[in-house]
């Protein structure tokens, strides 16, 4: 017959943890307390335990010549509550150790016993024993495991609300279904609270997939399932509202069984990333021309990836997975000139016009056209017109485009100059042909 009270062996136990049931015998005050608060909370159930059918363990009486011991005076007859399961048990043994031993009871160090297991037993006594389990607790989103020999969870949780916070005890997963080593509340109903609705369960003494299954509540891979404690109503001053509070609390749900739907979302996120320009010099070219773009620049993108984790659709935790850059970015060249330009306009007004092919003739064109228009002075100023410059360039702001310092840079006028010219005249020649015509151009 298989043995309900046997306890799997356990690992020793963890003497700082509060909840832990302590692997040294208590002292006498302590055994004492535990022994009102167990048979204190064994009257609270007791309309809920199964009676056990009364088991004789006789231990043999050697009888020796006249002096043996009559049986009936050895035997005694003791209440054993294992867990909240109670039986009546018959036995010559001395000690509680012994009722237990003969009535095939382990105890291991994890296990609460009163009165202590060395203590002598008497007919009529009431042997109380609560099993260690092992139980994931979570408080303030913190999961510890820890042991305690509460019957329920509503007893573990009552155990456990001197630590503070946010309490609840976990429920272990295993594919779509889930456990606890504990009954919810033997002495009442239960909440059962999911996808955002709560119905209550009037049994609460049944297994924690027994009620899911019951409320056709299915668990995805990830989802999480604890027991809490419901805050109590507040009690009236008054004594006959007082009576009613308290006859109303013992029907109402003293834990929730709640289920968190958990989804892990991916989610990717792209960011710019900044090209760089890189300069080339040319000895070739003048160092105040403008610079000159060998190679457009792009910014590139770095992708980072992140698995988002909702709780009953509230972000929960974030969790980088990855990062890179997924697309390089490509550089920008460009060429600036380092050649010194002469400092004489007419000097610099040639080698540009050289620089469009403007040589010969057409520089002569040149030369004759802005000697009569300004005589090659930067500064040269018409009162009658605002033309200004070596081109009279009309008014003279029109040469910003090629340089904010238009007002004093001849390199910069005669550039303006010679693209006025080719856009509205195509040479030099055409243009000083059409101011002996007309006296401007």
């Amino acid at each position: 017959m298989h043995n309900l009270f046997r306890l799997r062996t356990s690992a020793p136990a963890n003497p700082t943890d509060p909840t832990e049931t302590p692997s040294t015998p208590p002292s006498h005050e302590s055994a004492q307390s535990s022994r009102t608060a167990l048979r204190t909370a064994r009257t609270l159930r007791v309309t809920r335990r199964r009676r056990w059918a009364t088991i004789s363990a006789v231990t043999a009486v050697t009888l020796v010549g006249s002096g043996a011991v009559a049986y009936g005076e050895a035997q005694k007859t003791v209440t054993l509550d294992v867990d909240g399961e109670t039986r009546t048990v018959t036995t010559v043994a001395g000690s509680v150790q012994g009722a237990l031993d003969a009535a095939g009871v382990d105890v291991g160090s994890r296990d609460l016993v009163a009165p202590d297991a060395d203590a002598s037993l008497e007919d009529g006594a009431e042997v109380v024993v609560r099993l260690g389990k092992q139980v994931t607790v979570q408080t303030d989103g913190e999961e510890s495991d820890v042991w305690l020999t509460a019957l329920d969870a509503d007893e573990a949780l009552e155990t456990l609300a001197a630590r503070g916070g946010d309490v609840r005890l976990v429920a272990s997963r295993s594919g779509d279904r889930a456990a606890l080593d504990l009954d919810l509340d033997t002495d009442g109903p239960v909440n059962v609270v999911a996808d955002g609705k709560t119905t209550v369960a009037p049994d609460g003494g049944v297994g924690v997939d027994a009620l899911l299954a019951d409320r056709d509540i299915e668990l995805g891979e990830l989802d999480r399932v604890s027991v809490q404690r419901v805050a109590p109503a507040a009690e009236s001053a008054d004594a006959t509202d007082a009576a009613a509070t308290r006859a109303a609390a013992a029907e109402t749900p003293a834990v929730s069984l709640v289920v968190q739907r958990v989804v892990v979302e991916r989610q990717e996120k792209t960011t710019p990333v900044a090209h760089e320009t890189v300069e080339k010099t040319d000895a070739a070219r003048y160092s105040d021309d403008p610079v000159v773009v060998e190679q457009e620049g792009r910014d590139g993108v770095t992708t980072t990836v992140t698995d988002v984790t909702l709780v009953d659709g509230e972000e929960w935790l974030r969790e980088p997975v990855s990062e890179e850059v997924t697309t390089a970015p490509v550089e920008a060249v460009v060429v600036r000139g380092t050649k010194e330009r002469p400092k004489d306009p007419r000097t610099i007004g040639q080698q540009m016009a050289a620089e469009r092919g403007w040589t010969g003739s057409q520089w002569q064109c040149l030369e004759q056209l802005w000697t009569k228009e300004s005589n090659w002075n930067p500064s040269a100023d018409n009162p009658t017109s605002s033309a200004y410059g070596i081109p009279q360039s009309l008014p003279g702001s029109k040469m910003a485009s090629k340089g904010a310092d238009w007002a004093t840079n001849p390199a910069t006028q005669i550039a303006w100059g010679l693209d006025y010219i080719a856009g509205s005249y195509g040479t030099p020649c055409g243009a000083w042909s059409h101011s002996q015509s007309v006296n401007w151009y």
